[in-house]
C-alpha cells in the first residue's frame, strides 16, 4: 500500500457510500483529507466520519455548497487531488427535476472544477461519474455485446445526471486544460459505514427484506472498495486518463436471488419475477483498462454476503 502521507487531497460529498469507503482507505494511506459536507455539525451524518482511524489527526470536515460558485474555493486551494464524488441524491418526491437534480449535479461538476482551475497546487481531478454515462447510446444490449470506455450516452437520448454531468465536465477540463480522470461504477454494493441506506443497498436490503417479486432488470454489480481503490489508484497513477469502467459481473436480478438464496438458504427471497416478459438481457463489460489500474474485481458473490452481513450488523435486517 503506497503512502499518501504529507500529501493534502479534497473529497467532495463526504458523508455519501463511496465517498466514505474513499476517506476510510486514503486515511489508512495517511493522506490528509479535506472533506466537504453540507452540515458538519449534523453529526447523524457525519459521526462515521470522524470515527476512522486518522481522522482526529488527519480528516478536516469543510461546509460547502454546490450550487454556490466559489464554494469550494478555500477548500481546494493547496489540495493536490480533488475526488468529485458529490452528486445530488433523487428523493422520491422530485417536483422539478431541473432545479433540484439537473442544476446540482451540472453546476455542482462545474462549480468544483472553476475552483480546481483556481488552485495551482492540484495535479488531478478525479471524478465520480457511473456507467449511466456510458450504457445508454441507442445500441442493443446483448450477452455478445461487450461494452467499453468509448461508449458515451447519447444526452437526448438519456437525460440522466451523471451523464450529463461527465459531458459538461470533460469539456470544461479540456477547455481549463485539467487533468481530470472519470470512474465509471454500476450498481455498487458492500459493506457501508454510513448511517442512512443509499439507493443501491436498499435494493438488496428489500429483496432479503420480503419482496414478493424481483424486477426484471439486468446491471452490473461491483463492490464499494473496488470502487474506492480505483479512485485512489486513478489518482496515484501519473499514466492513468480517460474513463474508467468499474463492472464485475453483469447480472439478472434472478442471479442475484439465486445466489443469495445459496449463501443463506433460510430466508425468504422472492422466487418471481415482477412481469412475465423475457428477462432483461444481460451483456459485457470489458475490464481490461480497470485492470490497468490494478484492480482485482471481488466477486459478486462475497460482494452481496458483504453486503448482507453489514445490514445484519446495522439492524436493519436479522435473521
Amino acid at each position: 500500500m503506497s503512502s499518501g502521507a504529507g500529501t493534502v487531497v479534497c473529497v467532495t460529498g463526504a458523508t455519501g457510500y463511496i465517498a466514505s469507503c474513499l476517506i476510510n482507505f486514503l486515511l489508512l494511506r495517511r493522506y490528509t483529507v479535506r472533506a466537504t459536507v453540507r452540515d458538519p455539525n449534523n453529526l447523524k451524518k457525519v459521526q462515521h466520519l470522524l470515527k476512522l482511524d486518522g481522522a482526529n489527526e488527519r480528516l478536516q470536515l469543510y461546509k460547502a455548497d454546490l450550487l454556490l460558485e466559489g464554494s469550494f474555493d478555500s477548500v481546494i486551494h493547496g489540495c493536490h487531488g480533488v475526488f468529485h464524488t458529490a452528486s445530488p441524491v433523487p428523493a422520491s418526491n422530485v417536483q422539478d427535476p431541473q432545479a433540484e437534480l439537473i442544476d446540482p449535479a451540472l453546476k455542482g461538476t462545474l462549480n468544483v472544477l472553476k475552483s480546481c482551475a483556481k488552485s495551482p497546487s492540484v495535479k488531478r481531478v478525479v471524478l465520480t461519474s457511473s456507467m449511466c454515462a456510458v450504457l445508454y447510446n441507442g445500441r442493443p444490449h446483448s450477452p455478445e455485446v461487450v461494452v467499453d470506455e468509448t461508449w458515451f450516452s447519447d444526452t437526448e437520448f438519456c437525460r440522466e445526471l451523471k451523464t450529463l454531468a461527465e459531458d459538461a465536465a470533460w469539456k470544461f477540463a479540456k477547455e481549463n486544460d485539467i487533468d481530470m480522470v472519470s470512474i465509471n461504477p454500476t450498481m455498487v454494493e458492500g459493506p457501508f459505514l454510513q448511517s442512512e441506506l443509499n439507493t443501491s443497498v436498499y435494493r438488496i436490503l428489500s429483496l432479503v427484506n420480503g419482496a414478493q417479486t424481483f424486477p426484471n432488470a439486468s446491471s452490473g454489480w461491483v463492490n464499494v472498495k473496488d470502487v474506492a481503490e480505483a479512485h485512489i489508484k486513478a489518482y496515484e497513477i501519473p499514466s492513468a486518463s480517460g474513463r474508467y469502467c468499474l463492472v464485475e459481473r453483469v447480472a439478472h436480478y434472478a442471479e442475484i436471488v439465486k445466489i443469495l438464496r445459496d449463501l443463506y438458504p433460510t430466508i425468504q427471497l422472492p422466487d418471481k419475477c415482477a412481469d412475465d416478459k423475457p428477462y432483461m438481457p444481460i451483456y459485457q463489460v470489458s475490464k481490461e483498462k480497470a485492470k490497468s489500474l490494478g484492480i482485482e474485481f471481488t466477486p459478486l458473490e462475497v460482494t452481496l454476503k458483504e453486503t448482507v452481513e453489514c445490514l445484519k450488523e446495522k439492524n436493519f435486517i436479522s435473521f
